[in-house]
């Protein structure tokens, strides 16, 4: 039977966020993560999820939601939804894109993509990226 959020208790809802949050601190390294994630989610979940993911990375990147819309084919109440959990400092959102920005750039041997080049040209020219909305 299924269960809405709205019908657990508060205890009910703690315990089970905590067991989720410890399962995934459990998983150590890529490989591991993307056969839990893989198991855990369906496929659509697996999708939803990294697009959300590519949105903030764009939006931190400087990229306007009108040229991410059309680039990923998402509606702007999905990226002014995730522009909003960036600028309302979720911090575990934006550290984890910071933290998987490092992890890109620390990458040998593979592509680079325009995404990771312009993140990378605006930390190091920051006041040129004000000209451009």
């Amino acid at each position: 039977m299924k269960r809405r959020l709205s019908d657990l208790t508060e205890l009910e809802t703690i315990h089970t966020l905590d067991t989720l949050y410890t399962a995934a601190a459990a998983v150590k390294g890529r490989a591991a993560m993307k056969l839990f994630l893989r198991d855990l989610l369906t496929p659509s979940e697996r999708i939803m999820l990294g697009r959300r993911i590519m949105i903030a990375r764009m939006l931190l990147a400087g990229i306007s939601s009108e040229d991410i819309g059309e680039r990923l084919k998402v509606a702007q109440s999905t990226i002014w939804r995730i522009q909003k959990w960036l600028q309302d400092q979720f911090p575990g959102f934006e550290s984890a894109i910071r933290d998987m920005e490092k992890e890109f750039d620390s990458r040998k041997g593979e592509r680079m993509t325009n995404l990771s080049m312009c993140s990378k040209l605006k930390r190091k020219y920051p006041l040129h990226f004000l000209f451009f909305k």
